[in-house]
């Protein structure tokens, strides 16, 4: 396996509020994702496309991501990030639960992205614009505490929602790309992010936390009936990636902008544990 940043060939992108190489670079992060049941009826109605299938617990239930990101070097800098998105297969129908456990290997299988707040301008414009990402700008306090790591996000002093999880589980190593699905220009892309990865993995984590504002963010999770705790979380000891160009795998879906919000920065406040 080569290295992750190496043989890369970069295009520059000038957009009309930012300017940067692609792929971006992901260095240095700290980052955590909880796993939420939700209702397979609710979920099915916003993805933009019917070979879009999402993975399933059970007949009735579906799988929510929620995932915080702390990026603390990158090649457009440090901000923050988080991301809800609908686990998926592409054009097959997945048997219940298996692609969450093979991911990659599942071919298809994916992270469909339903809204994904940055904390800075040029994340959200490059985002939006390259890869159709529903990025809008929002304000981030995140903790890094040695039991665990907390996120909570807000748009001007809304309250959007607070995740937690707890630092515990199976130590895993993780060099599968993650996949994720966009929608631009009425085509759905498909964006393969190499990476490298150690994480732990807890099932049924105590101490795992989400507290839903009124935002319509949050607003959105309620409607798809998202489970009060999640049955799984993953901490990341260590996560290195490599965004680039997506690709365009289906033509005329529809069209998914997901929450828009103003043009601003947003604040973005690190809280480490003091020694």
């Amino acid at each position: 396996m080569r290295p992750l940043f190496e043989g890369l060939v970069f295009q520059k992108i000038e957009l009309e509020q930012a300017s940067f190489d692609l792929p971006i670079l992901y260095f240095r992060e700290d980052s955590f994702a909880l796993f939420f049941s939700a209702s397979v009826e609710k979920v099915r109605k916003f993805l933009p496309s019917q070979n879009l299938r999402p993975v399933l617990l059970s007949k009735k239930k579906a799988v929510v991501v929620i995932a915080a990101f702390n990026y603390v070097e990158t090649s457009i800098g440090p901000y923050g990030e988080l991301g809800i998105a609908i686990p998926v297969v592409h054009m097959r129908r997945p048997l219940p639960v298996l692609p969450l456990i093979r991911e990659s290997s599942c071919k298809g299988f994916g992270m469909w992205v339903a809204h994904l707040p940055v904390t800075t301008t040029v994340a959200k414009e490059a985002g939006r614009q390259v890869w159709g990402y529903p990025k809008f700008v929002a304000d981030m306090d995140f903790k890094v505490f040695p039991e665990y790591i907390e996120c909570t996000l807000s748009e001007k002093q809304q309250h959007i929602l607070t995740v937690r999880a707890p630092r515990k589980g199976l130590v895993r190593k993780d060099n599968k790309p993650l996949i994720t699905y966009s929608v631009a220009d009425g085509n759905l892309i498909k964006t393969t992010i190499e990476q490298r990865a150690i994480y732990m993995m807890d099932l049924l984590p105590d101490n795992a936390l989400l507290d839903l504002g009124e935002h319509p963010v949050a607003q959105f999770l309620r409607e798809l009936e998202i489970s009060q705790k999640p049955f799984a979380s993953r901490i990341y000891l260590y996560r290195a990636a490599v965004l680039p160009k997506g690709e365009v795998v289906e033509k005329g879906v529809s069209p998914w902008k997901g929450y828009l919000g103003e043009d601003r920065e947003g604040s973005f406040r690190i809280h480490f544990t003091r020694v």
